[in-house]
């Protein structure tokens, strides 16, 4: 008993005791908030950055896949929820939100450069982009895709018959993904000559 004693008088003296001119404890507790203040500001940055204005603020997105978007069901519908570009390309989980964002800098790189300035220009990058969005979209086994529609609660008695047997057998399955076969679901496909299909 008496060891502990000595133990937990030893270490409030080593927090009360100064550092050159402030005690370790006050240092403790100013970095405590110091990095509260961090932590706020980083995340209030990284939501500001989840938001469809943000996305759209640029005339690349919003002259281009933004108009698309628009004319389709996942913009306007008679339920009234309508996907957001963050709802489609950004992972809910914070680990895996920040590893996209990580990927996402590619994109402000290409912004500050002009890779993409003209609509010829998307054009001619359309197929490689929709690549890479496809492939993320595969590796993650469609993870944006299942945060609204949950395989475990479709209604295949709603479904055509052709709808609910390729989920059933696809997706009940595992063998394939949301993405397999809804690629351009929200955007219009690229020029696909060339590319394998299935």
């Amino acid at each position: 008993m008496r060891s502990l004693r000595q133990w937990l008088d030893r270490g409030w003296r080593t927090l009360r005791t100064p550092s050159v001119h402030y005690s370790l404890g006050f240092l403790t507790m100013g970095g405590f908030l110091a990095g509260i203040i961090f932590w706020g500001g980083f995340n209030t940055a990284l939501e500001a950055t989840n938001t469809e204005t943000f996305c759209t603020s640029c005339h690349e997105m919003r002259d281009n896949v933004f108009e698309e978007l628009k004319s389709t069901i996942h913009y306007s519908n008679r339920s009234g929820v309508r996907a957001t570009c963050p709802d489609c390309h950004v992972p809910h989980r914070w680990t895996a939100k920040i590893a996209r964002k990580m990927q996402a800098s590619k994109e402000v790189w290409g912004k500050v450069f002009g890779t993409i300035d003209t609509r010829e220009e998307f054009l001619d990058k359309r197929l490689e982009l929709a690549q890479h969005e496809w492939a993320r979209l595969k590796a993650n086994d469609s993870l944006e895709c299942r945060n609204c529609h949950n395989f475990d609660y479709m209604d295949f008695t709603r479904q055509s018959s052709r709808a609910a047997s390729a989920h059933e057998r696809w997706l009940g399955s595992g063998e394939r993904t949301c993405i397999d076969c809804h690629k351009g679901i929200a955007h219009k496909l690229p020029d696909m000559q060339g590319v394998p299909q299935g």
